[in-house]
């Protein structure tokens, strides 16, 4: 088992990045009464203390969450307002100390009729997801691999879904195992969204995830990426990058007007994003 421990790096930039992406992807899915199943993949605890001694040791969270959190009275978009809703109901006296994670910020955005599956092998991460969860019908945590767990689950019974693959990428090899295990879900379980987090790294590496995507024929493929440095002086991550598989109608226009103003509210005159299609939609084609 690896030695990966988000509480060193909960709410910072590419927190911030991923789950304003998961936010949008919500209310695409939730654009229609039916329902759907949220599948994620590397749960994680659930809650994280940005008190805690490992917040307190790196204070990612001062360029992520942080920044954020200091404007929240400001008027914003409908997506960062309910985005940060989600944090402050987590902090209700008002000064910032929780922030959740994946798990958590669904459980307040699924409604009754949608259903959450939560993978998480790590037995004293499980132990807090499970107590941060609590008693919800709507959710149960698998303890289980992504690998072994993302292709027994599916498909389930619903039929539309949204899947998270947010793996640490630990080991270089697992840009290309992500990739090959998306592929393999999609085949089970084609009309899902997937959506892939990835780090920007100086060694690039994400370009073998990017190019196993591109050759792999799914369909409407959508990069979101979000820096804060150029990356050229960097030694560690400078940005943030999500590929949506199967991407819902028009979140492309959605992301190009959320996130520029995010990034510059994150790192002012350094901030940046792109977004393009990896593999483009074609004409009648629509996910949701």
């Amino acid at each position: 088992m690896l030695s990966y421990q988000h509480e060193y790096h909960a709410g910072n930039f590419a927190d911030v990045h991923k789950h304003l992406c998961l936010r949008v992807l919500f209310e695409a899915l939730c654009r229609k009464d039916k329902p759907f199943c949220y599948i994620d993949c590397h749960a994680g605890a659930g809650r994280y203390d940005l008190g805690g001694p490992e917040a307190r040791k790196t204070a990612e969270y001062t360029g992520g969450i942080g920044p954020l959190w200091e404007c929240r009275t400001q008027p914003a978009s409908g997506t960062v307002a309910a985005y940060l809703d989600a944090v402050a109901r987590l902090n209700p006296d008002g000064e910032l100390r929780y922030y959740p994670g994946s798990p958590a910020l669904a459980q307040q955005w699924l409604r009754p009729q949608d259903r959450a599956l939560l993978l998480e092998l790590h037995p004293q991460a499980q132990q807090r997801l499970k107590q941060n969860v609590g008693e919800d019908s709507r959710i149960s945590v698998h303890t289980r691999d992504c690998y072994e767990g993302l292709t027994a689950l599916v498909p389930p019974p619903i039929r539309r879904g949204l899947v998270l693959l947010d793996p640490s990428y630990e080991v270089k090899q697992e840009y290309r195992q992500i990739a090959a295990l998306a592929v393999c879900a999609h085949k089970r379980w084609a009309n899902a969204i997937y959506a892939i987090w990835y780090p920007l790294l100086p060694a690039a590496r994400q370009r073998a995830l990017l190019a196993a995507l591109e050759q792999s024929g799914m369909p409407r493929i959508l990069l979101t990426e979000l820096t804060v440095a150029d990356g050229t002086d960097q030694s560690g991550m400078y940005g943030s990058g999500m590929a949506i598989v199967n991407a819902p109608w028009q979140i492309d226009n959605t992301l190009a007007a959320l996130l520029p103003a995010v990034a510059n509210r994150l790192a002012p005159g350094r901030g940046a994003t792109e977004l393009r299609w990896l593999v483009e939609a074609s004409a009648g084609q629509a996910t949701g």
